[in-house]
């Protein structure tokens, strides 16, 4: 039976634990939640908390233990917070958009979908610096099984998403703009040019911690 949101504290909610270096109180702040009153509660937690530790164990763990601190910008929302963003052109697509990666409770099995906006600092410094932000997205691709990234301008901030079947699709808004990969398609650039791209970056999970009990 699905488990309401009304059992739960957000105090006990944001407790929960997705991986090793993640909580769920990570993903659930949303400034347009805090300024327009809408609190961001997932109406199936189990499904949220099962979609979101997949995503935060297959990649955003990854991430931090390569590059140290990952921000997030935007993680987990709601139904109504998103359909409020969208209804009011902030920045979030339709609920029925099928690269809408926010809502983590919103289906299972096949369909099963968890994402967030987020930022690597370490990275951020370096394209501020002039980097390509291509750098980065093929790394992404060479190390980790994304479902689809989209880029943007400001602080090289990029939606990354876990699905179960990853459709592997790069896209950006920062130039060059579109789709750099289209989904099932083989990258542009062979794999010797791509590695050339981040031989300064650091080794992949490249921070060793202890194994959870």
């Amino acid at each position: 039976m699905r488990r309401p949101a009304s059992m739960w504290s957000l105090e006990t909610l944001g407790r929960v634990r997705l991986s090793r270096h993640f909580f769920m109180r990570d993903f659930l702040y949303s400034e347009i939640g805090n300024f327009h009153e809408i609190q961001n509660i997932p109406d199936d937690l189990d499904l949220a908390i099962a979609n979101g530790r997949a995503f935060c164990q297959t990649l955003m763990d990854p991430l931090e233990e390569t590059f140290g601190r990952v921000a997030v910008r935007s993680g987990y929302r709601s139904r109504r917070l998103n359909q409020f963003g969208n209804d009011n052109r902030l920045n979030c697509a339709r609920n029925d958009n099928p690269l809408e990666c926010h809502i983590w409770d919103w289906a299972a099995g096949d369909a099963a979908v968890a994402g967030a906006s987020v930022v690597v600092p370490w990275f951020a410094d370096q394209y501020d610096r002039g980097r390509d932000w291509r750098d980065l997205a093929w790394w992404m691709h060479d190390h980790l099984p994304f479902s689809e990234i989209w880029f943007f301008p400001k602080l090289c901030a990029f939606n990354l998403v876990w699905r179960p079947a990853p459709q592997r699709r790069i896209d950006s808004y920062i130039a060059p703009r579109g789709t750099l990969l289209k989904a099932g398609a083989e990258p542009g650039e062979d794999l010797r040019t791509r590695q050339a791209r981040y031989s300064d970056f650091p080794p992949f999970r490249g921070i060793s911690y202890p194994a959870l009990p």
